[in-house]
């Protein structure tokens, strides 16, 4: 059986807890895993290889691009098959990512859950690779040569998981000087331009029509939230608890603005300003040392060693925009961690919302951040060497697998596990097309 060499991941055994025989076990669940994608390959050769590249993905290869995984679990004659099955290989990842959805819907889906966006980057020489360029790298903390993703996941009290993703591609890709470069790397013809935020918000608005997981919240990290515009074309049915940058600036009471009154001489004014003697826009981090907060310390989580503390305060402001105030009032919370370091988010709740449900919020965003951690550590999600558009997109829907298969275990096994036991194991992998339409509430 090709899982019958596959040395698992050290940190899944770890978390787990287990033996021999539970080992055998997971071999076999994650080919039955696997058989519930068989409808998105074109020809059995199509899920020979996908099993291949999905078990080197969940397995303790310190390399886990497609030569390696090819040579561990197939053949040398197989290492040209799988690069094609990635690239241009006649089946469809799309059919892929779906199932995986409606899959994990019933697993960690609840009514006050939040969609959370966030942007992944993976640091990559050369040129050649599909959306490569010089720009903001998180893992390198600078400017430089990398690819982006914007990512789209869910969290609950149920559990949390990754759901779909786009590469970004920044606008030079676009040129005429690129066109060769943009048929090799097969970007589909009738792509355009979109910043992060459109990108963004066309995913989020995606799984909102899909039904699959309701939301209260929509969850995003500073390089959304301190964009007023993207803020304002979220789901209008939905709250946003969204970080902020430190030198963001707001008012914390409005101030009257008007045109201001001629001076006898230039021109005259036809700009609205905030009048002489009106409150100023400050920063929220002059706020944050002002002094002036009423703090409270909390629990925000049960962690493995304990409860996790931390202090916060919130008040209500307005948001500036080229120093006028814009929009309704709105919530600026305040999270002060044990490393001393105070974050910032935005939010749109009711005024009468507890100070415990916005905590509740302010931690709901973190899982997102858990499953890049997990998928780099664990599951090669930024292992892969593929340059094309197709092969990184499927790359991705493959990783998505792997934490929902890693989910699960923690589920069947139940065994120091992270998630809330009482969702109960699961007999069987594969939801019926019942399961989820009396989830979605079609029946």
């Amino acid at each position: 059986m090709l899982l019958e060499h596959c040395r698992w991941h050290p940190q899944l055994t770890a978390d787990l807890n287990l033996d021999p025989f539970d080992l055998e076990t997971i071999a076999k669940e994650l080919v039955d895993f696997h058989q519930c994608f068989h409808d998105a390959y074109g020809r059995s050769e199509h899920h020979r290889l996908g099993l291949a590249y999905f078990s080197g993905l969940m397995s303790n290869a310190e390399a886990k691009s497609v030569e390696p995984i090819a040579l561990e679990f197939l053949d040398q004659k197989s290492v040209r098959s799988l690069q094609m099955f990635m690239k241009n290989g006649r089946w469809d990842h799309d059919t892929m990512l779906r199932v995986h959805q409606e899959m994990l819907a019933p697993l960690i889906a609840a009514p006050d859950g939040m969609i959370t966006v966030d942007p992944s980057d993976f640091p990559k020489k050369g040129k050649e690779s599909v959306g490569v360029a010089r720009q903001y790298c998180g893992p390198l903390g600078k400017t430089e040569n990398c690819q982006s993703g914007v990512f789209i996941g869910y969290s609950s009290d149920k559990g949390y998981g990754l759901l779909n993703c786009q590469l970004y591609m920044p606008e030079s890709w676009f040129s005429p000087e690129q066109e060769k470069r943009r048929r090799f790397n097969m970007v589909p013809e009738d792509l355009v331009f979109e910043t992060k935020q459109q990108i963004a918000l066309r995913l989020i608005n995606e799984i909102v029509a899909a039904k699959y997981y309701p939301a209260k919240w929509v969850g995003a990290d500073a390089a959304f939230g301190s964009d007023i515009e993207f803020l304002n074309a979220l789901p209008k049915d939905l709250l946003y608890f969204a970080a902020i940058k430190s030198n963001t600036q707001v008012f914390t009471k409005k101030p009257k603005v008007g045109i201001p009154p001629y001076k006898g001489h230039g021109r005259h004014p036809t700009k609205e300003k905030v009048l002489p003697g009106q409150p100023k826009p400050r920063t929220v981090s002059e706020i944050a040392k002002s002094g002036r907060l009423s703090w409270k310390t909390v629990v925000v989580a049960e962690g493995a060693k304990g409860p996790i503390i931390a202090k916060v305060a919130r008040i209500r402001v307005y948001m500036s925009r080229d120093g006028l105030p814009a929009g309704d009032q709105q919530w600026l919370f305040f999270r002060q961690n044990d490393d001393g370091k105070i974050r910032y988010a935005i939010s749109n709740a009711p005024k009468k919302i507890s100070r415990s449900e916005m905590v509740k919020a302010s931690t709901m965003r973190w899982p997102i951040e858990q499953c890049f951690q997990e998928g780099k550590s664990q599951v090669g999600m930024d292992c892969y060497e593929h340059r094309s558009w197709p092969a990184w997109h499927r790359h991705m829907t493959f990783v998505f697998l792997a934490l929902h298969f890693m989910l699960r275990m923690r589920l069947r096994f139940k065994k120091n596990s992270v998630v809330d036991g009482s969702l109960g194991s699961q007999n069987t992998i594969c939801s019926t097309s019942s399961q989820v339409a009396e989830f979605r509430g079609d029946v």
